[in-house]
């Protein structure tokens, strides 16, 4: 039986872009859209409505566009050895994004995740018509993902752990065994049990007990 769960949030902490930020460049709705982003992850505003507001500004772009920014992906230093490090350890480690698929799928497949979970941009005959498909990726589905992940593979809550950097994750680190703040904005920096502010993600493992 894995000995531990890491779950991480996508952007800004997985990966140093948001990529609604990088769509939202393409799109020519950056000011807009960057505006509505810092309200969200402060927590002055719902994740839910802020996000359809943001992907509402993409309508028309082309599907193109978002290959071209998943292809300028930066991933966060340490990130795979922190992967390597829980896997050799027996873990279990996944992402849950308010992000999109579109472009975490082949990250996460590349870093060789467990589990990973993110929103679906609507595309029609090659075009974002900005609207998102399915249910949203919010505060609550964080925390219900990780609860759901944790019960199939046998891990008690008490050995989950984590890590994020906006208000949409606090609701998940409520419920782990240790919620780490990573370079985190004022709601997380208050509820965080760790505070890590040097951006890489390995420095996580002695944390964890993974390295001396």
């Amino acid at each position: 039986m894995p000995r531990l769960l890491v779950v991480l949030d996508v952007d800004s902490t997985l990966i140093e872009d948001e990529v609604i930020d990088l769509l939202a460049e393409a799109a020519g709705s950056l000011g807009d859209v960057s505006a509505i982003t810092a309200a969200a992850m402060n927590g002055d505003i719902d994740f839910e409505q802020s996000l359809r507001a943001r992907v509402a500004t993409l309508e028309g772009l082309p599907e193109s566009a978002v290959a071209d920014v998943r292809r300028g992906i930066r991933i966060t230093t340490g990130a795979r050895e922190l992967v390597a490090g829980v896997h050799a350890a027996g873990g279990r480690i996944g992402v849950v994004s308010g992000g999109f698929h579109e472009v975490i799928d082949p990250i996460a497949a590349e870093l060789e995740l467990d589990r990973w979970r993110a929103n679906s941009l609507e595309v029609v005959d090659g075009t974002l018509t900005g609207r998102l498909l399915g249910r949203i990726v919010d505060a609550e589905a964080k925390a219900s993902t990780l609860r759901e992940w944790a019960a199939i593979y046998g891990i008690p809550l008490a050995q989950t752990v984590a890590v994020g950097d906006g208000a949409n994750d606090l609701t998940m680190m409520a419920i782990t065994g240790l919620a780490v703040g990573f370079d985190a904005k004022a709601p997380v920096r208050d509820e965080a049990n760790i505070i890590m502010d040097v951006r890489d993600l390995s420095q996580l493992l002695p944390l964890l007990g993974l390295r001396g």
